[in-house]
This record gives structure tokens, sequence and C-alpha cells, in this order.
């Protein structure tokens, strides 16, 4: 009981909540996006870009969560620059790109002896949240919060059709370019809390489980940033009792609830 009270008043603990669920209510909305528009795959190349700009941020001296937010951008602006130029189709490009920055990244770590720990970053370290990654996760999240709120009706007309959406006058360019920059953002707060290799899961599982639960977008919006905050409360609480690694635990409790949402939705 000493222990249990102990943990309960330690910093780090109260830190790992708060950048959990600031993650997870921002993930929920943004999610429904990648989950409308199919571009989970799109989410797992930002993410195995991430690798990259840490190697950088450690050689240019730059905090992590800075440096990823840099690469991720840099990736979503190349993505974009591709999809005009090229004839690949997007999976194909996508899948290009997915491994070759994960594999570039892996590689200059080694070559370059960087002290790095590799496992934190494939699979996240929550519970070493610090000062400085939790005010960087709150300013990138309101950023983040306030696009949503201010694009949302342009969104989702975008989202919805958008040879319709550029004819009633929505700048398709600039929308989608808002998009992939948002869930660049996004990917350089989550690394800390699920890692590289995890981040799309908790991006599209608490998305898909609200799918199944609402009947107008913003319902969607709003059960996914409650089920993912959640996923956070629970893989947290299993990784202080059980000693099991808290990213995987959020996105193991994240797909827990997907199975009883489907569970619930097949027995009505």
């Amino acid at each position: 009981m000493n222990d249990l009270s102990q943990l309960l008043h330690s910093t780090f603990l109260w830190y790992a909540l708060a950048a959990g669920l600031l993650v997870a209510l921002v993930s929920g909305p943004l999610g429904c996006f990648a989950v409308w528009r199919r571009m989970a795959y799109f989410g797992d190349t930002l993410a195995h870009s991430a690798l990259l700009g840490v190697t950088l941020g450690f050689l240019l001296h730059i905090q992590p969560t800075l440096a990823v937010g840099a690469s991720s951008c840099l990736m979503a602006l190349l993505l974009v620059y591709f999809q005009r130029r090229q004839n690949l189709s997007v999976d194909t490009l996508l899948g290009i790109l997915s491994h070759t920055m994960l594999a570039l990244g892996i590689i200059t770590i080694s070559l370059l002896d960087i002290n790095v720990d590799l496992l934190s970053l494939l699979l996240g370290d929550l519970l070493a949240v610090s000062t400085q990654d939790l005010v960087l996760m709150t300013v990138a999240a309101f950023a983040i919060g306030l696009l949503l709120v201010f694009l949302w009706p342009k969104l989702l007309a975008f989202t919805l059709h958008e040879e319709l959406a550029a004819v009633e006058g929505v700048p398709i360019e600039r929308i989608r370019l808002a998009l992939m920059l948002m869930l660049a953002l996004l990917i350089a707060i989550a690394m800390k809390v699920v890692g590289v290799l995890l981040i799309t899961a908790l991006l599209i599982i608490p998305a898909a489980t609200a799918r199944r639960l609402s009947t107008t977008p913003e319902q969607m919006a709003g059960f996914a940033a409650l089920i993912g905050a959640t996923s956070v409360l629970l893989g947290l609480a299993a990784s202080v009792l059980w000693n099991t690694p808290a990213g995987p635990s959020i996105v193991l409790a994240a797909g827990a609830l997907f199975l009883l949402g489907q569970l619930r939705r097949s027995e009505q």
C-alpha cells in the first residue's frame, strides 16, 4: 500500500498520464480523417522518418521532439511533391519512402555510433517524459486542436468529395497539406508515448472503434478521443501494475476496446 501511495505521488507518473492524454485527445479526431481517407500507410511513412529526425537531433544538439517534428514535416512536404511529379501509385510511393527512411535512420544511428535507446524509440518511453517534453507536447497538441476546429468544415468537405469541394471554393491543395502537417506534428509528439512502430496503431484503432459507434462525423471524433484517452489510462495502469512496456500496453488496450466495440455492434 505504501509503495502504491508513493507511486501515485510520483511526478513521472502524472507527466506520463498528461502526455498520453494529450496525444489521445488530438489523435482521435485526426485519426478519423486518416480512416476516412485511408491514410494509415501515410502515418507509417511519417513515423518511420522519425528515426532519422532523432539522429539529426543528436547531431545538431536539438531537442528530439523538435527534430522529429521538423523531419516529419519535411517528409510530408516531400510526399506532396512526389505525388504531383511521379506516375507511381500513392501506396507504392509510400512503401518506398517508408522503408527507405526507416532503414536510413537505423543505419545512420549505427554508423555514427550515437548513444540512442533504439528500443524506446521503437516502442515508446512514456514513463520518461520530462517537463520539456510535456511543454512541447502541450504546445503541439494545442496547435493541432486549433487547426482542427478552424479547418473542420473544409476538412470534411475535402474528405467527402474533393471535386465538389474544389467547385465550392475549398483550397484542396492547402487543406491536403494542412492535414499532412498536422499528422506530422502528431507523430512527433506521439513518438514518446507509443514509439515509432506503434504510432499508426494509436492513430487508427480508436478512430476505427468509434466509427462503429457513431452516426455523425462529430460523434466519431468525440468517441475516438474518448476511446484513445481510455486506452491510455488502461495501458498506463497495466504498465504500472504488471511492469509491462507502456506504449505496447496502450495499443493493446486500444485493440481490446476495438474488439469489444465489434462484439457490441454484432449483438445489436
